[in-house]
């Protein structure tokens, strides 16, 4: 039977190998859509949780794991990769020390999956990665063994699009891309998706798909880098860069409104313009707007510890030695994910500076283990208390989630420095508010 019919019948088992932020709600769609899944991941621990019912994540229930699991098991066993039909592969692409691609999960993955591959079977990869990669980097592993990818298995490359905690999209209404190495792997790998989204977008090359996710995220590190100028320029003019940008955003047509904040966290928009800066040298070229939305992303940090030491000073207190609490942990509201936040980095900054800091965050209880801060001491979240914020020297708003009530901060904080606009009507308190 040709895998497209098995598709159809939903008789195809799927393997998702990553079960994380992208792969987890792609098993509640399959399994929910009557698919057979089987889930890899190489840390035990998820795969138990997994198979006891319970979620890791904040945005995907424990009620929609454990109703997966007539149809669902996850695995840390990649030689049953033989097993399934198709195989999605959603792992990490971060960067290296140089701020290179690291394709270090891609390869290894693939290269687990290339030892059991067979003949019909479909491999789509989803990790955002450099143009090129599917074809150049993934494909000659793949055909290590001697099959031959468009003619003894299919080879696609579909990005992700999860947005964690987004209220108005889910994964079936996000319209999939789809980029298939032949017209008979793109058809595959199309009806495949069409089981579990609305719309899927088919383009002519895995190359297309690659590049059009980086130019996604792009668009949207750029676009933050400008208004976070913006907010340190109309911040030396007294101007309230929240105001302005309320202001714009009343033009109905020509104007898409981005909100500046302490730096950009999660694991898409931080990373991923670089992959196209390392492709792009590799053709002669410059990437000069990605760059600079760099810069200035990555300064931001800075410029907000700034802010602190210079409220401080006004207070007529020093930040070495005084006492920070830092309001959320996570890269942005009311999800429980740190990957990349710069909370991390404000708070090695800060600390760097001699400060003793705490942080409070709802959804991250005890502070995770990052490969870039490796050798921060690692701290659990205070509780959130009138007289706690009192006895901070200052209370920095990193992330406005939506537990965190603006009038109950002003009022019990002795000095606060708020990056996000959580406290758009201080009152009384508006001598205690500082906006960075």
């Amino acid at each position: 039977m040709e895998l497209a019919e098995k598709i159809a019948k939903k008789d195809a088992i799927v393997g998702i190998v990553g079960l994380g932020y992208v792969g987890l709600p792609l098993v509640v769609e399959f399994a929910a859509a009557g698919v057979r899944v089987l889930g890899f991941d190489i840390d035990a621990d998820k795969t138990a949780a997994l198979n006891s019912g319970r979620s890791y994540i904040r945005h995907i229930p424990s009620e929609k794991i454990a109703g997966a699991l007539s149809r669902f098991e996850a695995t840390t066993d990649y030689s049953r990769i033989g097993e399934v039909d198709a195989i999605v592969v959603c792992v990490p692409t971060p960067l290296d020390s140089k701020r290179e691609p690291d394709l270090s999960y891609i390869i290894a993955t693939t290269k687990a999956v290339a030892t059991h591959l067979r003949e019909g079977q479909l491999y789509v990869l989803e990790s955002t990665t450099y143009p090129g990669t599917t074809v150049e980097v993934v494909k000659p592993i793949l055909e290590s063994g001697g099959l031959r990818a468009g003619e003894d298995f299919f080879l696609a490359y579909s990005p992700e699009r999860e947005d964690p905690n987004n209220p108005d999209y889910s994964t079936r209404t996000i319209p999939k891309v789809v980029g298939g190495f032949t017209g008979k792997c793109l058809d595959t790998a199309e009806a495949l998706y069409g089981l579990v989204v609305n719309e899927t977008v088919p383009v002519k090359s895995p190359d297309v798909a690659e590049a059009a996710k980086l130019l996604e995220n792009i668009y949207r590190s750029v676009n933050i880098a400008l208004v976070n100028e913006l907010k340190v320029l109309f911040d030396r003019m007294g101007l309230d860069v929240w105001e302005v940008i309320r202001a714009a955003s009343t033009k109905p047509f020509g104007f898409e409104p981005f909100e500046p904040g302490p730096g950009l966290g999660g694991h898409c928009i931080p990373i991923d313009p670089f992959y196209l800066t390392w492709r792009a040298k590799q053709y002669g070229f410059e990437t000069r707007f990605i760059e600079l939305a760099g810069e200035i992303n990555t300064s931001m940090p800075y410029y907000v510890v700034d802010k602190v030491e210079g409220s401080l000073r006004d207070q007529g207190i020093s930040l070495e030695g005084s006492r920070i609490l830092v309001l959320g942990l996570a890269y942005k509201r009311d999800v429980d994910d740190a990957r990349e936040s710069p909370s991390l980095k404000l708070i090695e900054i800060m600390e760097g500076k001699g400060a003793q800091v705490d942080y409070n965050d709802p959804y991250i209880p005890l502070m995770p283990k990052t490969r870039k801060y490796s050798l921060m001491e690692k701290k659990d979240s205070v509780e959130l208390t009138a007289e706690g914020l009192a006895s901070y020297d200052c209370v920095l708003v990193a992330t406005d989630h939506s537990e965190y009530d603006p009038g109950f901060i002003a009022e019990h904080a002795r000095l606060v420095v708020d990056t996000r606009n959580l406290i758009k009507d201080p009152g009384a308190n508006a001598g205690k508010i500082r906006k960075a």
